[in-house]
């Protein structure tokens, strides 16, 4: 989010809290793109803001819900006020448990065995929910949009729009089992906390092979998961690459350096496999890989 709009989500989290009975004096800004991650103080809560019309934050709270109710890893919302999506000011708040950070970091053994048990736990859900395909297809939509992606190059439009068709036939073909998943558990979206590793994020949350949420994560934990096609694996990896391109090329992306790491996903995808992980490419791109 821009100053201007920060601000106004920031006061409309403090304000909400406020009215909920919490007590909110400041908030600590813990993520900013395009929605924000905030920490109310003093009372301690972890709010999620994002504008109206882009959020799907009701399915995060229905989710979150069911999650509890298996005991998955993953984050809660705060029990001192009612489960639900809060509107001010054009922004819908939810607000979660806030948990400190831990140390020591965690370990690829117990980031796989955490995902392992959210998937798990998602097997017993029934939601409903995108097919990794409609995400897929949405990145698609947006390569082909030349109003959206001004500053892409025709080449380079064309490397993105066969791979991400290509990928997605390659993936479906394999006929592997498919469940709820993730959707994006790379280590932005999961906490190390005194209570053991807790995912967060749950709107993006699909349909389809496991592959598909492992080739979010570094490089080591899929060597901790069990039973992993590598072949789907590899393929998944190239898929994420090429989407998460797309989604940089987006003249409305507010991503943090979104424009660098655009042109850096361009590189890479065009040198080929071994597709790297999302982790390995942020080591490149900040030069300690």
């Amino acid at each position: 989010m821009q100053p201007p709009e920060l601000q106004r989500a920031v006061a409309a989290a403090i304000a909400t809290a406020k009215a909920l009975g919490l007590q909110a004096d400041d908030a600590v800004v813990l993520q900013n793109s395009n929605k924000l991650a905030l920490r109310l103080r003093p009372c301690d809560a972890f709010a999620r803001v994002a504008p109206l019309a882009m959020q799907v934050a009701q399915f995060e709270v229905e989710l979150a819900g069911r999650l509890a109710e298996s005991g998955s890893p993953a984050a809660a919302l705060d029990p001192r006020v009612p489960p639900r999506v809060y509107e001010r000011d054009d922004f819908a708040i939810t607000l979660w448990t806030y948990h400190a950070p831990a140390t020591p970091e965690l370990s690829p053994a117990d980031y796989a065995d955490a995902l392992w048990r959210l998937h798990a736990g998602m097997r017993t859900i029934e939601i409903t929910a995108p097919h990794f395909t409609d995400r897929v297809a949405e990145a698609q939509a947006l390569v082909a949009n030349r109003d959206q992606t001004p500053d892409l190059a025709d080449a380079d439009r064309d490397l993105l729009s066969g791979m991400l068709q290509s990928l997605r036939r390659t993936i479906v073909a394999r006929g592997a089992a498919e469940q709820l998943l993730h959707g994006e558990p790379h280590p932005g979206n999961v906490l190390s906390t005194e209570i053991g590793p807790l995912f967060i994020d749950l709107e993006t949350c699909c349909f389809g092979p496991i592959e598909f949420d492992l080739a979010h994560v570094p490089e080591a934990v899929p060597e901790h998961y069990r039973d992993v096609d590598q072949a789907l694996l590899s393929a998944c990896r190239a898929l994420v690459l090429a989407m998460c391109a797309a989604w940089r090329w987006d003249a409305g992306d507010q991503f943090p350096n979104g424009r660098q790491w655009a042109e850096h996903f361009i590189d890479t995808l065009r040198k080929g496999p071994p597709w790297p992980s999302l982790q390995a490419m942020a080591r490149r791109l900040e030069g300690r890989g």
